[in-house]
């Protein structure tokens, strides 16, 4: 049987019965998986904030870990068209992603149950994500969305006030938190602007990393349960890894990137029976054919700089040990 096999139908079935269960979704939506959480099967493992279904250890050895990033003039081709087609008028903010191969002596499992993050996944030994931004949260009838936009070096001397200054960086959140309003409209009543650019330090390998985020949130009839499928349907592919308008941005995609994202920038996420929790699918490496590959990127406007947007790109690719 196709493990792959689920779609939003069985979601809200599992739902409706208040089934807890485990959901990935890939970033086209094409592959589901959905399984009741006493029948998953034992080579899965995942943390959702401070719910896990492994026993977590500290890495007690050294490791080996190099990346292979594109090269910078194959970058700004992609670069270039996406800024070709924000002056075109076809996009204002598109979340441009690459493929790194890398290579480490760590097993994928290693990764997972070595890293630290809010949210984590280990898929059979095919790819392994531990990522800091969460999507949605449904909890006493209200759903909350955290969009995380905008990132820098916490090393960097008085870093919290550089980005939050930051024209570029203020105009790309605040496209985000406008799509995400607009999708949480889809689903929900009352929508607001609960907390705008608020900052996460995050572990980033040797060094850290603050990130900006923003709380949406919205209210949602009391049988909700039954309809968990359809409202991750109309919330994805996720705004914050996507771009707006998203029909558009999402074709644009398509043509310009170097990869299939698959499951990267997905999503992921638990049901217990009453509530929901989900997390977007960053900081993902993926396995084929015993090669690795390190998926990444950044948000693109008008104001953007290929070669920071470039190293934010490598930047991102790293193990948080």
């Amino acid at each position: 049987m196709d493990c792959f096999s689920s779609d939003f139908s069985t979601i809200n079935k599992l739902g409706s019965s208040k089934i807890p269960f485990l959901f990935i979704i890939s970033y086209d939506k094409k592959s589901i998986f959905c399984s009741p959480l006493d029948s998953l099967e034992k080579d899965i493992y995942y943390k959702v904030e401070n719910t896990r279904n492994y026993t977590p250890a500290p890495l007690s050895k050294s490791y080996k870990f190099e990346k292979y990033p594109v090269n910078f003039t194959s970058y700004k081709k992609s670069f270039d068209k996406v800024i070709d087609e924000i002056k075109r008028g076809n996009t204002y903010l598109l979340n441009l992603t690459f493929s790194t191969p890398i290579k480490t002596d760590l097993s994928l499992k290693e990764i997972f149950t070595h890293s630290r993050a809010k949210y984590k996944l280990y898929f059979k030994d095919h790819f392994v994500c531990f990522s800091p931004e969460k999507f949605i949260e449904i909890k006493n009838d209200t759903i909350s969305t955290y969009p995380m936009k905008g990132t820098i070096d916490a090393s960097i001397k008085n870093a919290k006030e550089n980005i939050l200054s930051n024209q570029k960086e203020f105009a790309e959140h605040t496209m985000i938190v406008d799509l995400m309003r607009n999708d949480l409209g889809i689903v929900a009543n009352n929508i607001k602007v609960n907390s705008f650019r608020y900052i996460d330090e995050i572990k980033a390998g040797s060094q850290n990393l603050l990130q900006v985020s923003s709380h949406i949130s919205g209210e949602l009839p009391n049988d909700w349960h039954k309809h968990i499928g359809d409202i991750l349907d109309a919330l994805t592919p996720a705004g914050s890894i996507s771009g707006t308008p998203k029909k558009s941005t999402l074709n644009i995609i398509d043509d310009t990137e170097n990869h299939d994202r698959g499951f990267y920038s997905g999503i992921f996420g638990l049901y217990d029976g009453e509530t929901l929790n989900s997390a977007v699918m960053i900081r993902f490496i993926e396995k084929n054919a015993n090669e690795l590959t390190y998926k990444s990127g950044g948000g693109i406007t008008l104001d953007s700089d290929a070669k920071s947007e470039y190293e934010e790109m490598v930047r991102k690719v790293y193990l948080p040990f």
